[in-house]
């Protein structure tokens, strides 16, 4: 450049907000395209879902299984069908005039509505909605600390274990991963209660209070919830900084004369970042939703222990509503695992 040095950093300062508003484009570009391609998948997901339930499985077949297979009257079966807005046609509806044709349908009732969050109401006159915007404190109050500290508590442990591999601590760290994932969840869960409710009477053995008291009821299900965990992510984790740890741009960074902690800080874990990101990410559905064994067995009113008691009561309604939700979530999850590539490695292009 010719001309003076001010003049020609001023030529370089007047692109940086175009290119920042070029990013910005792409990315909501790409954002759209996620979108665009997610939305096929929910609506296969919905249409799977409406025929599972309302034609392998039928109206009638589902008063049978609430009303009692024997001595049900096919009165009482129209009539548990009229009350729950089951006795309409499944896709046309030839009785009705104009719009209400397609309208006034189990399928525009049941399945298309959702696709607006109208869930309507259970089998048993509770309003779906109002539900699971009750029941979802409970369950993030509980998995999200989970998540957040399992993460962690984890990907440190795994650290540790590639700072120190090949060493006596390596092995037994291993081997105690190996011996976690072994032991399934309900032992930790009943031994867990056992131990420190009935032993030791630290906190509620189950039960769910409201405001700063529920803290009291977390506490338990959320470290048992972790320490069952710990195994399997850890060992997932070694495994990807181990193999990071045998690249040439690991063995140049120590040529350069950093530190090993600096090499495992600064540029292990910083590439490691996107198989961390997808395994986590897939997490994050499970975080909505609750966990159906944990709630169910700690009393917590969270959406996980609203599924298992509606397969229970056999509430299709719930249940076809919570296979939406947790279909939307995944979707929704892996779209903001796609974008957080794009943060955390400028290689990933915006495709």
């Amino acid at each position: 450049c010719r001309r003076p040095r001010r003049q020609c950093g001023s030529g370089s300062m007047g692109l940086a907000p175009a290119r920042a508003v070029e990013r910005a484009y792409l990315m909501l570009a790409y954002i759209v395209r996620r979108l665009l391609y997610a939305l096929p998948i929910l609506i296969g997901v919905n249409l799977l879902t409406f025929t599972l339930f309302f034609v392998v499985n039928t109206p009638d077949d589902m008063a049978r299984m609430q009303l009692g297979i024997k001595r049900v009257t096919p009165e009482a079966i129209q009539k548990w069908k009229a009350e729950r807005g089951y006795d309409q046609p499944l896709l046309y509806n030839e009785a009705a005039e104009g719009a209400g044709k397609v309208t006034r349908t189990i399928f525009f009732e049941k399945s298309v509505k959702l696709f607006v969050f109208d869930f309507g109401r259970a089998d048993d006159g509770r309003d779906i909605g109002h539900e699971i915007k009750t029941r979802m404190g409970p369950s993030l109050a509980i998995a999200v600390p989970v998540f957040l500290l399992g993460l962690f508590v984890t990907v440190s442990f795994a650290l540790v274990l590639a700072f120190f591999r090949a060493t006596y601590l390596d092995f037994w760290g291993v081997v105690a991963c190996v011996a976690m994932m072994s032991i399934s969840s309900l032992f930790y869960i009943i031994g867990g209660q056992y131990l420190v409710s009935k032993i030791w009477h630290l906190v509620p053995i189950s039960g769910y209070a409201g405001g700063l008291d529920a803290a009291r009821f977390l506490i338990l299900p959320v470290l048992i919830s972790m320490v069952a965990g710990i195994g399997s992510s850890t060992r997932w984790y070694r495994t990807i900084f181990l193999e990071e740890i045998g690249k040439d741009y690991v063995r140049t960074a120590r040529a350069k004369g950093l530190a090993e902690t600096a090499v495992l800080f600064r540029h292990v874990l910083r590439n490691a970042m996107i198989p961390i990101i997808t395994s986590a990410g897939g997490y994050l559905p499970y975080v909505f939703m609750g966990s159906l064994v944990f709630e169910s067995f700690f009393g917590i009113p969270g959406l996980g222990a609203y599924v298992i008691e509606a397969i229970g009561k056999q509430d299709f309604a719930v249940v076809r509503t919570m296979v939406f939700v947790g279909s939307l979530l995944y979707i929704a999850s892996y779209i903001l695992i796609d974008i957080a590539y794009t943060w955390v490695d400028p290689r990933v292009r915006l495709a």
